[in-house]
């Protein structure tokens, strides 16, 4: 089946029992069983849901993986990966990466004897000068957040494996519509569905997928023993998030892309960043590289944009905007406007945010499926009063 089919029908059998087209959401805690031990499937919902099931086995489908798990939040899905480590242990990660993960690898796992290694360079080569035998993961995000670089996955997963070292892929930004790194050689594809899974601003979950099930073991153990589970409602919200994930993401694309070129020279602006866009320094990766599901290409639904004038024209911008909301977070159908300085990547210290370009000028857009026309209009009208 399509991929686009396949988001709607798979882990949406209807009910067995009542014919339901849409299955129930199963809201219990634990499950009876016949006798001490014999069960059907399901003992406690920390451990399985029948809901939660239905949405892994549709994310597995979806990334082309053989395992799926999935989380309260995608921190959750972070904290479990990086609980494979052991002390003395490195991880290895390009160094534009969400401020939610820089905190958890340098002020939570560091503690535990977990190194990250951060390189400002996204080519194969830096990935390769880096590695050493106590590397065990390399943490890709491609597109990067908020600064939206796109990295070779294909190639620098050749360069973790010859080393001896799995590579996860936080594919927020593209989602399977837009980019399968399972296909690209990832070990794990990592997802916080709070975005375009979800996709109405209205959940928080997180998801792991794997290629093969010799990894799912480990992750399901620490599924389970970390307790960092979603409930079954927001299992069910991010279920039907998924089943118009295809035709939201092509208006993100559609309407991200109009919005970059229209504002790519104005003259209050340093910077426009899009993937698509001829100017983006990884335009040809990104092209070669972000092609998911059914064949669909994109550059995805956000772009970012550095103001001229710096931090007081900054607030005005964000201030004087109507129809895109000041808010954190990202991929839903509304328009959102970030200040990843002060917001998502507020916990990275400023000399080491703003050596990696994440200055008070920088704002990320999450661009929703709006009218593009009032989108334009809106940023406009913010520049105007910049």
């Amino acid at each position: 089946m399509h991929f686009a089919t396949r988001a709607i029908h798979v882990g949406q059998e209807p009910d067995p029992t009542t014919g339901a087209t849409v299955p129930p959401i199963y809201a219990t805690s634990t499950y009876t069983q016949s006798s001490p031990g014999e069960h059907k499937g399901y003992d406690y919902s920390r451990t399985r849901n029948p809901t939660r099931v239905m949405l892994e086995d549709a994310l597995c489908s979806l990334e082309g993986g053989a395992a799926c798990a999935c989380f309260s939040s995608g921190c959750a899905a972070t904290t479990a990966l990086l609980a494979t480590l052991s002390p003395g242990d490195k991880v290895l990660a390009y160094a534009d990466v969400y401020g939610g993960t820089f905190r958890l690898m340098k002020r939570v796992f560091e503690t535990f004897g977990v190194a990250p290694v951060f390189t400002e360079d996204t080519s194969p080569q830096a990935f390769a000068k880096l590695m050493d035998p106590r590397t065990k993961l390399v943490w890709l995000e491609s597109p990067t957040n908020p600064l939206l670089r796109v990295l070779d996955i294909e190639a620098v997963a050749k360069v973790a494996h010859a080393g001896g070292a799995k590579v996860c892929v936080d594919n927020t930004f593209a989602t399977p519509v837009l980019q399968l790194p399972i296909k690209l050689g990832a070990d794990y594809v990592l997802h916080s569905t709070t975005k375009y899974v979800g996709g109405h601003s209205d959940v928080v979950g997180g998801a792991i997928v794997m290629r093969d099930k010799a990894l799912q073991e480990k992750i399901a153990f620490l599924q389970n023993s970390l307790g960092g589970v979603p409930g079954p409602f927001d299992c069910f919200l991010q279920q039907r998030g998924l089943k118009t994930l295809a035709v939201r993401m092509e208006r993100h694309c559609a309407n991200a892309m109009r919005l970059a070129e229209h504002f790519r020279e104005h003259r209050k602006l340093s910077r426009v960043l899009y993937p698509f866009l001829e100017s983006h320094p990884d335009v040809a990766v990104a092209k070669k590289q972000m092609r998911g599901g059914d064949g669909f290409s994109g550059g995805g639904g956000m772009v970012t944009i550095v103001l001229k004038d710096g931090w007081e024209a900054t607030k005005r911008f964000c201030s004087s905007l109507r129809v895109f909301s000041l808010a954190e977070s990202l991929g839903g159908v509304e328009s959102l406007c970030c200040h990843p300085a002060s917001m998502t990547h507020g916990s990275i210290p400023k000399e080491i945010r703003e050596g990696r370009g994440i200055t008070d000028g920088l704002v990320r857009l999450s661009v929703g499926i709006e009218h593009v026309d009032d989108l334009i209009a809106d940023v406009e009208q913010a520049l105007g009063n910049a």
